[in-house]
């Protein structure tokens, strides 16, 4: 039990630390979304005036004042300090300063927190407020300090200062590979214990290679299967480890299958377009698919920006009065770009102005500034956690080939990511029939008639559910849409053997405008969604035939072994 003058000292000592109290948090923490808005090239924007509720303000005072004094009074919770991952060790609670550190820096967080509710704004405004608190506070957690660290001093006692050393040998492995490590990187490499499915490069140009995948049946479904991955991302995203690959398990199923590897652009790709990308590598995969296989329709698959840049390529097809797509599943993917969740405050026409005069007639955007922002879109999960570990602790990630993935950055062309950034994130054009003009015809995702399979993640924070389950009131043809638990990635690498997770169905034929109105109708089954996705997707696969003996066919020959050159090709 500490003594009246141990807390007395402790929180004399942490006023001391805190500076001026919550005034100057408020302070630093609406400082950093007078960069959000990126008004001009010339400079920010005016940060926007806002007011407080009242009512709102008077209730965040009485209870800050009210918890402050039980602070004071020795009244501090240990398990509920616990209960945040940061402060569950011992050592936060053996010693009064780093205890009383600990409750307080969580009031604080509550009560800017509140502040930022009791905002009175339009939303998104109070979307940035919320998000600059967040990003401060997370910033300013006592546990990633040294000097307020316990469960670090702790460690740096027990180790008579190997950790400290440790983490500083780290740090400086990191400052030189330009990120912070997330997983002990020299444990994997592309082809040898990641991106292992056995295939070959059956086709490439500039943008892309094409890869086909050897059969693990003897006989496959007549109809092929191509999958286009998102191109901010390297395509093994899909294919990780034997065991939680679904390109693998699409295999297994018995279905031809091919995927887009899409090459990580340097100077030479620079003035690349959304067009581009949508006739020289999307459509192109098509077609290539259909030229070796012989087959008049193929299925498809997208996921996350993959998953629009198919849906756009077969709509250009479409307006060509071409249908080549039997069947089309789309994962963790945006079409109506009305809810874009925590990325819409990052979007707004200056934002967007000042990304066209910087990279819009040519340029890349270099990977790492993608990886580190979507990263902070959550700080304590993705930055601070790894800060803490890697440098205050001394510790090595452990190997993780999902970390491994995440660290693997790709650059984006300027004019492609410009062309994104305004005619989906800011106009929202695609579910506007004709009103954005792809490759020289005008998109109507009407004509997106063929049989499609909807996937979200509930958790997804870069594609809410919302967002996702948003396709299903564009898209005209017979529809199956589907939840899964968890987020982005997590939700979508569920491999049926780990029995992990949940997935949520629904046999109505109706889709209501909301997506809570569908999962208040769905039913839960435990698993993973691939078996309920594989059964869907054979209706639509043809009969079987004769593997094929070899790679390819006809001019399109094995060019290299999967996975590639251009998937081991590392953002510079």
């Amino acid at each position: 039990m500490h003594s009246e003058s141990d807390w007395a000292q402790a929180a004399q000592q942490f006023q001391q630390t805190l500076g001026d109290g919550w005034t100057r948090a408020w302070a630093e923490a609406v400082k950093p979304i007078q960069g959000l808005d990126l008004g001009t090239a010339a400079g920010p924007a005016a940060l926007p005036k806002i007011s407080f509720s009242p009512t709102k303000l008077q209730e965040l005072q009485q209870q800050y004042l009210q918890e402050s004094a039980a602070l004071w009074n020795q009244s501090v919770d240990a398990a509920a300090i616990r209960k945040d991952r940061r402060f569950s060790a011992e050592a936060w609670t053996e010693n009064p300063l780093t205890t009383y550190t600990a409750a307080a820096y969580l009031l604080t967080s509550r009560t800017l927190m509140g502040l930022a509710d009791a905002v009175e704004a339009d939303d998104k405004t109070r979307s940035r407020i919320r998000f600059a608190i967040e990003q401060w506070m997370a910033a300013s957690a006592p546990s990633n300090f040294l000097a307020m660290n316990a469960e670090a001093q702790k460690r740096a006692l027990e180790t008579q200062g190997e950790s400290i050393a440790k983490g500083l040998k780290n740090l400086m492995h990191d400052m030189q590979q330009g990120h912070v490590s997330m997983t002990d990187e020299s444990l994997f490499e592309v082809g040898r214990n990641v991106a292992t499915t056995e295939g070959a490069v059956v086709f490439e140009n500039e943008l892309f290679q094409l890869i086909e995948y050897k059969p693990l049946t003897a006989k496959v479904y007549e109809r092929p299967f191509l999958l286009v991955p998102p191109c901010i991302n390297k395509y093994y995203i899909l294919d990780l480890q034997p065991e939680n690959s679904l390109i693998r398990y699409a295999v297994e199923q018995g279905h031809r299958t091919f995927v887009v590897s899409w090459r990580n652009p340097d100077a030479s790709l620079g003035s690349k377009t959304w067009d581009n990308y949508i006739e020289d590598a999307a459509i192109k995969a098509i077609a290539v698919t259909q030229d070796i296989t012989g087959a008049k329709t193929i299925n498809a698959l997208g996921f996350c920006v993959g998953g629009t840049i198919l849906s756009t390529a077969v709509a250009v097809l479409a307006a060509r009065g071409q249908k080549p797509v039997a069947s089309l599943t789309l994962l963790t993917t945006l079409l109506d770009f009305a809810d874009t969740g925590i990325i819409d405050i990052f979007v707004d026409e200056g934002m967007v102005k000042y990304r066209e005069q910087q990279l819009g007639k040519g340029g890349l955007l270099p990977g790492g500034d993608l990886s580190s922002t979507f990263s902070f879109l959550r700080p304590n999960d993705l930055v601070w956690n790894y800060v803490v570990g890697n440098y205050l602790k001394g510790e090595t990630p452990p190997p993780f080939d999902l970390l491994y993935w995440n660290s693997d950055s790709t650059n984006l062309p300027g004019p492609f990511y410009c062309w994104y950034l305004r005619n989906t994130y800011l106009e929202n054009k695609l579910i506007e029939p004709g009103k954005a003009v792809v490759c020289g015809e005008k998109v109507d995702l009407r004509d997106l008639d063929m049989p499609a399979y909807i996937y979200g993640s509930r958790e997804d924070h870069i594609v809410p559910i919302g967002g996702a389950y948003a396709s299903t009131q564009h898209l005209p043809g017979k529809k199956r849409f589907v939840m899964g638990a968890s987020g982005h990635i997590a939700g979508v690498i569920n491999p049926p053997a780990k029995k992990k997770r949940s997935h949520w169905t629904s046999d109505s034929a109706k889709f209501p405008a909301a997506v809570d109105d569908w999962i208040a109708s769905a039913t839960e089954h435990p698993g993973s969604w691939w078996t309920d996705w594989s059964t869907w997707l054979k209706d639509f696969s043809g009969k079987q035939v004769a593997a094929p003996a070899s790679y390819g066919h006809g001019k399109y020959k094995a060019i290299e072994p999967a996975p590639g050159r251009y998937v081991k090709a590392r953002a510079s």
